[in-house]
């Protein structure tokens, strides 16, 4: 495992923490992410006192495991992640794909272990969280708690989401609701929503989808042909948005659907 700590620098170590600038979470591009909107100098100070240090992580190392103890949280700063769990089989199961702005680790509060094991899909940094000392803060801002409770919501609603593709979807409405979610977060970062790239390989698409690995590229291949996406190895290109959209409702347009 490849991974690099770098202590976060006290605000009052002027050298340091000049160097160190761009670490800060009020200079953070995902900082509307993160953070509620509307907080000033002193509450950001003291968010930043709950950022125990900055994690690197080499692409396809694992941040933390399964089974793992839990203690702190993890706000990604930069890369990409996957989470999975094994099944009954032994086989690897995708339970979801992050980005920068998202925040690792959830699983772990319940039973105080993680649930499942998260693997960078590219060199990633992540900012530590140390639980403890972010509940302390929760409870000095309501604002933050606020927050933090809006998250535990989307987490909620992402597995919700998850069970949805494996339950009800059929395979074109799952790979087109995939293209669709990853358009609509990287819009909400500030990038492209029609073009970007797939960080992660098409078998953990397939993991995560429930489907067989030459489904997926079956499917690339339908969507590409009927003028949907234009793609290259892992640059996708939605070139319909609409279709897509439709074709993720169950509403399929004529000629997109696969069986």
């Amino acid at each position: 495992m490849t991974v690099q700590i770098f202590r976060a620098a006290p605000s009052a170590d002027r050298a340091t923490a000049t160097r160190d600038t761009d670490s800060k979470c009020g200079q953070c591009a995902y900082r509307s992410l993160c953070l509620p909107l509307g907080l000033n100098g002193q509450d950001l100070a003291k968010v930043e006192t709950t950022i125990g240090c900055r994690r690197r992580v080499a692409r396809d190392d694992v941040l933390f495991r399964g089974g793992q103890a839990f203690g702190n949280l993890y706000a990604i700063r930069f890369g990409h992640f996957m989470t999975c769990r094994g099944d009954q089989a032994g086989e690897r199961c995708v339970t979801g794909f992050q980005m920068a702005g998202d925040l690792l680790g959830l699983d772990g509060i319940a039973n105080g272990t993680h649930a499942s094991t998260a693997i960078a899909l590219e060199d990633s940094e992540v900012c530590e969280i140390p639980y403890a000392r972010l509940l302390t803060v929760l409870a000095e801002m309501p604002r933050m708690m606020a927050h933090f409770h809006r998250t535990l919501s989307q987490e909620i609603l992402r597995d919700q989401s998850a069970i949805r593709f494996l339950g009800n979807l059929r395979a074109d409405e799952r790979l087109a609701s995939l293209l669709l979610n990853l358009s609509e977060r990287y819009a909400m970062r500030g990038f492209s929503p029609r073009r970007f790239q797939l960080r992660m390989s098409r078998q953990d698409m397939a993991r995560y989808l429930g489907l067989q690995i030459e489904t997926v590229s079956r499917l690339l291949a339908r969507f590409r042909d009927n003028g949907v996406i234009k793609f290259e190895r892992r640059e996708i290109e939605i070139l319909e948005m609409r279709r897509l959209e439709t074709l993720a409702s169950g509403a399929h347009a004529a000629g997109l659907a696969v069986a």
